[in-house]
């Protein structure tokens, strides 16, 4: 299967925003896109030029594909179900993305960057429900419990993962039961429950054309 085996520092710096793909080290001095904000390549630092308006839909685009850590294929495939379904097809988008597997685990803090959460599912340290599920891509659903296996609650890096969660915060549809390491899916979220940064209405232009 294809993956992104680049500086994911660098596409930080390509999309203009943080994005936390290095977990941790985002939040430290020695975080690149704090350093160097402008995009990455011999002409980087130039700034000023005008963008077209399909160069501003594919950087939304992008920025979105790359933030929840999806390749084209699959988050082209997402959207047309997103299409499907009934209400607004750019919130259907994000509400799709938000529940994957992955990303629940890395808000939840089993994951210090929703790679490292991606890699502990692969590698059967999830559990939902009490059953063991090793395919990141899976939708969560409201009352699916989530926690990391026996084995999983003992490795160092879930541990601290666990514990730093606290720099991102907790989205307010997920209880977190820090005793039990463990989360509750207490509803789908909404539109506002996700983040405001995010301009899914130029994803939903860009693949209409």
């Amino acid at each position: 299967m294809a993956r992104y085996l680049g500086s994911k520092c660098a596409i930080c710096r390509r999309e203009g925003e943080k994005l936390y793909l290095k977990g941790e080290r985002c939040f430290s001095a020695k975080c690149s896109y704090d350093r160097r904000s402008y995009a990455p390549g011999h002409h980087g630092i130039r700034s000023g030029a005008r963008k077209s308006d399909y160069a501003v839909h594919l950087r939304e685009k992008q920025k979105i594909r790359r933030l929840y850590n999806m390749m084209e294929k699959p988050f082209r495939t997402l959207y047309k179900s997103a299409a499907k379904t009934k209400g607004n097809t750019g919130a259907n988008l994000l509400q799709l993305l938000e529940t994957r597997l992955d990303q629940v685990v890395y808000k939840i803090g089993f994951g210090a960057s929703s790679t490292e959460a991606r890699q502990l599912i692969k590698h059967n340290g999830i559990l939902v429900n009490g059953e063991r599920v090793n395919v990141p891509s899976y939708r969560v659903k409201v009352g699916d419990v989530i926690e990391p296996s026996p084995a999983a609650k003992e490795q160092l890096r879930v541990k601290t993962a666990f514990t730093n969660t606290t720099n991102r915060g907790i989205p307010e549809w997920i209880n977190v039961d820090s005793a039990k390491m463990s989360g509750t899916i207490v509803n789908l979220p909404d539109r506002d429950q996700i983040s405001s940064s995010l301009n899914e209405a130029l994803v939903v232009e860009l693949y209409s054309k």
